[in-house]
């Protein structure tokens, strides 16, 4: 029997092929996306990051036994993208200045929100429902998307390429599939619910960075 992660992955299979097919991914891939729209992700992503670092900290609270805790505290004291951040930004041409300068867009808002959310009304299995998608299809670019020969863009597809979010995706899914294992009908819905809007939030995080997004009024 597949776990309740695995069954989500399957519900969400639709959704996730979508994303792999974005025209900023694959324009990434071909070296031809505009730098300007690289330079947008940059920093939407700089803080999306901190919006799921500060869930994380908040799902610490949840920890139902002292293992889940010291797992929970590795995930916030392992920051694995930032130095990737940090070396992207200086050779995009821009400075750490530029970048805290940068302010959420719509999307980005919308779905640091919802995880922040879901970590303030519900448990663990939930809020790690919620980060679960993030982590997951970044480390499925290295199959859907593979190796870019652009010399900046090759630096950020070799770091999922090379499956340094293994780590990541693994932790998450056990949160999941630990808690699934006890959960009530109610809540396994929840995480299901949860899973489901940060999957259609990553589909329109590639959306919002291809066009530049920004708010109407």
């Amino acid at each position: 029997m597949d776990s309740f992660s695995e069954q989500l992955r399957a519900e969400a299979a639709p959704m996730w092929s979508k994303i792999f097919a974005q025209p900023f991914l694959r324009e990434i891939k071909d070296g031809t996306l505009p730098l300007e729209k690289f330079q947008y992700y940059l920093g939407q992503d700089y803080l999306y990051l901190e919006g799921f670092a500060r869930t994380v900290c908040m799902a610490l609270a949840k920890a139902p036994d002292s293992q889940t805790l010291e797992e929970l505290a590795h995930r916030v004291m392992t920051p694995v993208e930032r130095p990737l951040h940090h070396k992207l930004v200086a050779e995009a041409g821009l400075t750490m200045e530029d970048i805290k300068k940068v302010k959420r867009s719509p999307t980005n808002t919308g779905y640091v929100n919802h995880m922040i959310t879901t970590a303030s009304l519900y448990g663990l299995g939930p809020t790690a429902a919620a980060l679960l998608p993030c982590p997951w299809s970044y480390h499925e670019l290295r199959e859907n998307l593979g190796q870019s020969e652009h010399p900046l863009y090759g630096q950020w597809t070799h770091f999922y390429v090379a499956g340094l979010l293994q780590n990541s995706v693994d932790a998450w899914r056990g949160f999941v599939d630990q808690a699934a294992r006890e959960a009530s009908p109610q809540e396994l819905e929840a995480m299901r619910e949860a899973f489901m809007i940060s999957s259609r939030y990553e589909f329109m995080f590639w959306d919002m960075a291809y066009n530049m997004e920004e708010w109407p009024v």
